[in-house]
């Protein structure tokens, strides 16, 4: 795995996201986002924290894109990875206010995923030894097969096992703290999620446990439904 840390401390003086904050609290239109950056990563280079609001919607949704974008940028559908983390700035009596809780908030959504992003990177050598596979970083997006929704838009990929280990989290206002965090791993039908802090090897080990006594369960299944077809048949005649 290549290692592309990035020094936070040569991006340059000043965060876009403050500017684009005052923007945004000023903004009478019915829309305004909020960038920010999220960089010192291992398994991606910089992700990008986007928060939408909506005044005739009254929602404020989150986004996670790969890179970095800033004001003005425009981004397809496809880069956008919607996150169920939200601001709530409701309890704000002024626009100072308003500026704090963003901030604290906002940090502990950029906390999140620079851990969820180091307990990955932790993973991959042992998904490589345990799996007996190579593993690729792929760009990940939402998916039916996953437990539970992504976190950031990247995920660990061992292809001879068809198998996905990505970081997920549960639904959270970021006024209530960090969002409660995992990581999945799935393969084919089989999924589960495992504690953000709990040993990758032990993990995967009862993972791939899980993902044989499941094949167990399906060739019993499969010779149950055979033996019922067999009986029918016999029934008529065949």
């Amino acid at each position: 795995m290549t290692d592309r840390r990035i020094d936070p401390q040569s991006q340059g003086g000043g965060d876009p996201a403050d500017e684009l904050l005052s923007r945004a609290l000023i903004d009478h239109e019915d829309s305004a986002a909020v960038a920010m950056r999220v960089g010192g990563l291992t398994l991606c280079r910089q992700l990008t924290i986007i928060f939408h609001g909506r005044r005739d919607l009254s929602t404020i949704n989150t986004y996670v894109a790969l890179g970095e974008h800033g004001a003005g940028e425009a981004l397809d559908p496809s880069e956008l990875l919607r996150v169920p983390c939200y601001l709530d700035l409701a309890d704000a009596q002024t626009r100072r206010d308003a500026e704090e809780l963003y901030r604290e908030q906002a940090s502990v959504l950029r906390e999140a995923l620079r851990a969820a992003d180091t307990v990955l990177a932790v993973w991959w050598e042992p998904l490589r030894e345990l799996a007996a596979s190579p593993v690729k970083v792929e760009h990940a997006g939402p998916s039916a097969a996953l437990p539970a929704q992504l976190l950031m838009p990247v995920a660990l990929r061992a292809a001879d096992r068809g198998m996905i280990v990505a970081a997920v989290c549960s639904a959270r206002t970021l006024a209530a703290g960090a969002p409660p965090l995992g990581i999945a791993c799935v393969q084919q039908e089989v999924s589960h999620v495992y504690p953000l802090t709990d040993d990758p090897e032990r993990c995967l080990e009862d993972f791939f446990a899980r993902t044989q006594e499941h094949a167990h369960t399906m060739a019993d299944r499969l010779a149950h439904q055979e033996a019922s077809v067999q009986r029918f048949l016999e029934l008529s005649g065949e």
